[in-house]
């Protein structure tokens, strides 16, 4: 007896092959490569970072040497740099001179340190302290009135005039500005944090642990904060980026920085007044802080595209 022949279209799957493998999912990292906002925006992050390191190596001059002579030069000029120690040397003023004669381009390129050291740090502080605080006020639920009630006190006050008045009291410095800046981004980054808690709290994975006595603080570093790490990542980038802006208008209000220290702000602030007939003067660090600011703020528009659940299931 012949065994029934079963006909199979062509183009079909054979019955006896074996089912597709599930699709596997796009590694993070190649995700956010193929985002052009992550591209652009980190990669020009990257490019002003490497032009901060390599400050001493790319034509630049100590930007606090002062000359006289050489003052308010057009960009591009060759000439002689007769510093105030004697010391006398050939240079181009590839972005021209300050009325002192300090060369602006180096004094752009040392100011990038400061901008950018200032923005990561601002970042990783107001991180740092909206975590702790975000995770105890949606977590316990004793302290969650009492946190948020301080938190909105910091919020209500204006960060510019908080930073004028720790400067006032603590000095110009590094780590004044720093804490200035990042104490009112503290509470943005708790209410953010608090409201992502509150949500993954009630997933089951979470109520099986606390079900099975666990310790607290395993629970809230071990399966809540892992699961909020991504509006995080965006939330410090806006603030980097915001942070860069209140340090260069605290340094133009002259309640930055120390003088010896160039930034773009005291650059801006020194050049305003001959702006008409010297614009280079604030033109050029206004641009690099543009840009600067403009590339923080693409990368993180996509790393938000990116760390999007939505996002992740179109398949980018």
């Amino acid at each position: 007896m012949l065994a029934k022949t079963q006909l199979i279209p062509p183009g079909a799957p054979s019955p006896d092959a074996e089912p597709a493998a599930a699709k596997r999912p796009v590694p993070l990292a190649r995700r956010a490569l193929r985002n052009g906002a992550v591209r652009v925006g980190g990669g020009t992050l990257i490019l002003l970072i490497l032009m901060a390191m390599a400050a001493p190596w790319l034509g630049t001059i100590d930007p606090t040497l002062i000359d006289p002579a050489s003052g308010n030069l057009v960009p591009g000029t060759r000439g002689e740099f007769n510093s105030l120690a004697g010391d006398t040397f050939p240079h181009l003023f590839l972005m021209g001179s300050d009325s002192l004669g300090r060369d602006i381009w180096s004094r752009v390129v040392y100011g990038a340190r400061v901008s950018i050291t200032v923005g990561i740090a601002v970042a990783a502080l107001a991180l740092a302290g909206g975590i702790v605080v975000g995770l105890a006020a949606g977590y316990f639920r004793r302290l969650d009135g009492v946190l948020m009630r301080v938190m909105d006190g910091v919020m209500a006050i204006p960060g510019i005039l908080f930073a004028i008045t720790l400067v006032a009291a603590w000095g110009a410095s590094v780590t004044t500005i720093v804490v200035a800046i990042a104490v009112p981004e503290i509470p943005r980054v708790a209410r953010l944090l608090r409201s992502v808690v509150l949500t993954i709290r009630e997933e089951p994975y979470v109520e099986a642990a606390i079900a099975l006595d666990t310790p607290p603080l395993k629970v809230l570093t071990r399966h809540i904060l892992p699961n909020a790490i991504a509006p995080l990542i965006v939330q410090g980038t806006y603030i980097c980026a915001s942070a860069i802006l209140v340090e260069a208008i605290l340094s133009f209000l002259g309640v930055g920085m120390p003088v010896d220290i160039p930034t773009w702000g005291s650059i801006m602030a020194e050049g305003r007044i001959q702006f008409t007939q010297f614009p280079h003067n604030v033109l050029v660090p206004g641009v690099f802080l543009a840009l600067t600011v403009l590339a923080v703020n693409i990368l993180g528009d996509g790393l938000r595209d990116t760390l999007d659940p939505k996002f992740s299931k179109r398949g980018v």
